[in-house]
């Protein structure tokens, strides 16, 4: 007789419940530790589990899965798809209720990719939210210069250029002329807004304490510059050696580069049989408007949840492809920028980058193979 078992998994406990057929239950709880973890293992196996559930609460599911794949048949559900009952809430009837679902046959695990893929998908990651403090860093160097009345960052287009790098970095070593942290400014910023104006933008007041505020912040970008490419090397490394002709495929499609090949690979693998159709992979990575209509009247089209990281990859991608003169992204997005806002055309574009993405993966065929 076939026993299911809903696990509902916290930070410092697991609840489980173990059912048959027959309604006959068993309910413990575990510990988080890994000794805990390996006795719930040998729990499973006594009691002749054949499939286990549980929510993908946080991050603290990862350990829980590692221990239990290799012997059982382990799905992971989103919790908006088991949400429990109406009444009484407890762990014990929330194990019981992921248990019961599972047992019906009403609820369908989640993508969860091979070992090798989540690795990869630890190094994007890291690079995304690094990024994303690198932004802050950079930023807090701008507030510090315009505190002193350095006015530079008003007639750059990026805080974070190379000419504000220089700048920055000569007044936190003790040099603030104007005359020579001109020298430093890229001529065609200056040719643009004239030098008399950068020399003015240049000229400020700055204490003790604002070039330690400085020298701090330029040890910050440089740390978080260092991280960056570290993990970028180690993504790109580990996505030749084991999906080198995945990548080689990948990158021609328009607007695709290595590095973003090997983000987007990292999300979604390279094992398509998971998703059945690429209509299938754009939902699931939440660039599918919602079906939202009562009574003949459509509430709202707005883009489902998703995957962030591979949408905010796809994104980039999509407006460089846009950008690529001669590319069918180029011209797909200037028609569709007559009918529509800009941002809803780049979705439009990011939607259709993945779902060549799945045919490459699929087929394993080049963008440009029926070209040819």
């Amino acid at each position: 007789m076939e026993k299911y078992c809903g696990l509902d998994v916290h930070k410092g406990s697991v609840f489980m419940c173990i059912l048959n057929e027959n309604n006959e239950k068993y309910e413990e709880v575990f510990g988080t530790l890994t000794p805990e973890l390996e006795r719930l293992r040998d729990a499973l196996v006594d009691h002749g589990v054949g499939q286990v559930a549980m929510e993908s609460t946080s991050i603290y599911w990862y350990p829980v899965w590692r221990v239990l794949e290799t012997d059982f048949d382990v799905k992971l559900v989103n919790p908006l798809f088991i949400k429990q009952l109406p009444g009484r809430k407890s762990d014990v009837r929330d194990a019981k209720w992921i248990a019961t679902v599972l047992m019906k046959g009403l609820v369908r695990g989640s993508f969860v990719p091979p070992g090798i893929i989540q690795q990869l998908r630890m190094y994007n990651r890291k690079i995304i939210n690094l990024s994303k403090d690198l932004r802050r860093s950079e930023q807090g160097m701008d507030l510090v210069l315009q505190r002193c009345n350095m006015r530079l960052s008003n007639y750059l287009s990026d805080i974070g250029s190379k000419s504000m790098r220089k700048v920055a970095q000569s007044i936190a070593q003790g040099d603030f002329r104007p005359e020579h942290l001109l020298g430093l400014v890229h001529k065609r910023i200056i040719t643009k807004h004239s030098a008399a104006t950068i020399h003015a933008a240049l000229c400020g007041h700055f204490t003790p304490g604002d070039l330690d505020m400085l020298k701090l912040t330029m040890q910050e970008i440089d740390f978080l510059e260092n991280q960056i490419s570290f993990c970028k090397a180690r993504l790109l490394e580990n996505c030749r050696d084991y999906f080198g002709l995945q990548m080689e495929l990948m990158v021609t499609i328009p607007g695709v580069q290595e590095h973003t090949a090997a983000s987007i690979i990292s999300e979604i693998g390279t094992n398509m049989n998971f998703f059945p159709s690429a209509s299938a992979l754009v939902g699931w990575a939440g660039l599918r408007p919602r079906n939202d209509q009562s009574a003949g009247k459509i509430k709202g089209r707005k883009t489902l949840h998703g995957n962030k990281y591979l949408r905010l990859m796809l994104v980039q991608s999509a407006w460089g492809a846009s950008r690529t003169k001669g590319s069918p992204f180029m011209a797909r997005y200037q028609r569709l920028r007559k009918r529509m806002h800009h941002n809803k055309a780049l979705i439009a574009n990011a939607r259709k980058l993945l779902v060549v993405a799945w045919n490459i993966l699929a087929k394993k065929e080049p963008y440009f193979a029926k070209a040819t």
